[in-house]
Order: structure tokens, then sequence, then C-alpha cells
């Protein structure tokens, strides 16, 4: 778990350190970088400005890029314990019948697990018994010369200014800490135009679903089903002219919208309006034109934040997070910045290429033509599920975790 502790306390653990390092952000990528980090006797000292630790969230669906980084972090069996094995997926049409249900099996059983998980479980397994992190803390300048970086960090008790080597910004996709070193009208943003709600079902988590991710490519509309350990994490949306209306009235518009509504469709539906403050996701993405600079560098969102249409946003912040702690293995003072400009190269294309598939997909699945819809529907019944994941096929192929992976110095 993440353990809020003083500011001053870890800088008093991180003064002695080879390099010291400040990571802003306890979510996915932050915890991984300084789970890595403090596996190699470092103290990064950890920031996460929300004063309850970073947001439980909902469901994360993470594919297995990330067993290799979870294993050199010593969470890898905790994961296992606190996630479900996703074996299969199934895609409905807008009427709600089912085109096909594709076996995740074949296509990932030589790299590993697809597993489903909450968030909050997530940071839970890679944070372990004790991550150290001032909570309620941010960064509030940042000035760099040759020789490190200077933060004016706000906490609770007030600002305190340290002294870094290393700054890693993963406060996510609107991360405050990047806007102190990249011009924001510079971050690339992509706004699919359409919206929706998440909520939490404990419905249809027997044990003939709990393996299965199911989603509706509705003409107008999308509904998805994930499970994750003892419940389902739900989506439901559409474009935000017709989800301005709330919950509640897009669920009973879309009541009169699908002819073959199945039972935990059904229970999707009823989770969303009947969920106190469904969380409203606006689906639109950011990424930025550098993630290197100077002593910072950007990970995570903060770097490339994803749309969900991929599912591989969460595994490749974790992935991102395990090449940046190779990259800084040995590393002096000195060589920061080489380093980091060494990791973005390396790293970049990877994550710039699922990035572009997640657009590409959001285009595929977020759509209202009658006449596009139909033949989406139809191409799909014909579509093998190599062909289907070919692009996350060929992220596993070439991951850079499970082959030798030397940085340049």
């Amino acid at each position: 778990m993440v353990e809020d502790t003083p500011l001053t306390g870890q800088l008093e653990a991180a003064a002695r350190d080879r390099l010291r390092v400040l990571v802003v952000g306890a979510g996915v990528a932050g915890v991984c970088v300084a789970g890595l980090l403090r596996r190699r006797g470092l103290h990064p000292v950890v920031l996460e400005r929300s004063p309850r630790g970073a947001d439980e969230g909902y469901m994360l669906g993470l594919m297995p890029l990330v067993e290799a980084p979870l294993r050199r972090l010593g969470a890898r069996d905790r994961y296992l314990r606190q996630s479900v094995a996703m074996h299969r997926y199934q895609l409905r049409s807008s009427r709600g019948r089912v085109i096909r249900t594709y076996s995740f099996d074949g296509v990932f059983a030589r790299y590993g697990r697809y597993g489903g998980i909450g968030r909050g479980e997530l940071i839970e397994a890679m944070a372990g018994p004790g991550l150290p992190a001032t909570l309620g803390a941010s960064v509030a300048a940042l000035v760099q010369d040759a020789a490190g970086a200077t933060a004016r960090i706000q906490t609770p008790d007030g600002p305190v200014v340290a002294r870094f080597d290393l700054v890693i910004a993963a406060d996510g996709m609107n991360s405050t800490t990047r806007a102190l070193v990249v011009d924001p009208a510079d971050v690339e943003r992509f706004d699919t135009g359409w919206g929706g709600w998440v909520a939490w079902s404990d419905a249809g988590t027997d044990t003939t679903s709990n393996d299965l991710y199911a989603e509706t490519w509705g003409r107008g509309f999308f509904i998805g089903r994930y499970p994750v350990r003892h419940r389902v994490g739900v989506f439901v949306g559409g474009p935000r002219g017709r989800t301005d209306a709330g919950p509640a009235a897009f669920v009973d518009h879309l009541r009169t919208r699908i002819a073959e509504l199945d039972r935990p469709t059904a229970d999707a539906l009823v989770a969303i309006e009947s969920a106190d403050s469904p969380f409203l996701w606006k689906l639109a993405d950011a990424r930025s034109p550098r993630w290197a600079l100077g002593r910072v560098i950007l990970l995570g969102d903060a770097a490339a934040g994803f749309l969900p249409t991929a599912g591989v946003g969460a595994a490749m912040a974790i992935e991102s997070a395990a090449v940046l702690d190779t990259h800084l293995a040995g590393v002096p003072a000195t060589g920061v910045a080489r380093a980091l400009l060494d990791y973005e190269q390396a790293q970049r294309p990877r994550v710039l290429a699922a990035h572009e598939n997640s657009r590409r997909l959001a285009k595929l699945m977020f759509a209202t033509g009658r006449a596009f819809c139909s033949l989406r529907d139809l191409a799909a019944r014909f579509m093998t599920v190599s062909t289907a994941l070919g692009p996350i096929i060929s992220l596993h192929r070439r991951a850079p975790l499970t082959s030798s992976l030397r940085p340049r110095r």
C-alpha cells in the first residue's frame, strides 16, 4: 500500500542516494517506477496531489506485457492473486445480437495472462507492504540547471524547496508538472466527441462469465462489461450531444434501441442508472511532443494518455516505467539527461504505435452511421482474433523486457 509519509522524512532518506529522484504522481506509472527504483537501493521522493491517495478508479485490462515488469518489481504474484484471467471476448451488434466470441488463449498463451483488475487493487499490488509517498503534495515550480533541478513543492504544511537529479512526471493526462516544462498549446489532443459513464456492478460475476469481456458496438452507443475480482466494471457511452441528458435518460434511450437485451447487458444499464454518481468519462486523449526535457521525464499518461479503446494504456505505462528503470541503472547524476533521451528514443515508438492504434479503434467503435455500422458488423463476423489483435500481438512480439535491453551510454 501507499503510506502517507512526511516530505521531510522522504528527503532525508534520499539525501545520500546516487540519484536524488522525485516522482510526481502515485498512480500506476508512478508507483511502478518508484518501486523499481527502490529495488535498486534508491529512495525516490513520491508526491501525490490527492490528500487521500491516488484515485482507486475503475477496471483495467492488463495484457501479458505487464508480467515481466511486475516480476522485476516483485509484484507479479500479488497481481495474479488480485486479478482474474480473461479468456474470451464477445462482440455484439446494435440490436444486441452476438456477432462473434473470440478466444484470447491462442493469441496470448505464449506471452502470459490477460488479466482484469481494479485500478486500486493494481496500485496496491505494485506498492507492496509499503511505499512512502507524501499525500496532498504537488510541484508548484521547477527550475533546471546543468547540475540538477530545483522544485518548489506545495505540501499540506506549506511550501518546501528541494534539489533533485531527476524528476519523473507521472501525474496523469492533465499533468500539472508537464505544464511547467512543456507549453500546453504544444500538447496534441484528440477528442472523439463521445463520452459516457463508468460504474461498478455486483451482478453477472458468476463463473460462466467472469472470464469474458463483452462489448456492444452500437450505432450511436457503446456498452462494455469488464470483470475484475468479485465485481464487474461497466461503461455506457455515446455522442456527447446525446449523453448530455444524463445517465438515466440515456439508458432509457438505449432500452428502446436494443432489440435483444440479454441479462448481462441489462444489468450493465441498471448499474449505470442506479449509481449514486457514476464517473463521467470524456473520451479524449493527449500526448506530449517530447518526453525528455533536461532532467525531467514524462511517464505514463503524462507522456501519452490513452483512449480506453485498445485496452493497453495501463500496460504501456507499466512497461514504460520498467524500461525507464533499466535506462537509469548505474547512471551517475551527470548522465541523467543523456539516459532520458536514450529512454525516449527507445520507448516512444512503441507507445506511439499503441496510441495510434487506440485512435484508429475509436473511429471504428464510436460510430453513428447506419451503413458504416452494418459493414463493421459484417466484417467482424469474418475477422479472426489474430487479425483483430494484430497491432497488440506485434507489441508482445517486440516487448523489450523479454529480450536483452542494453541502453546506450
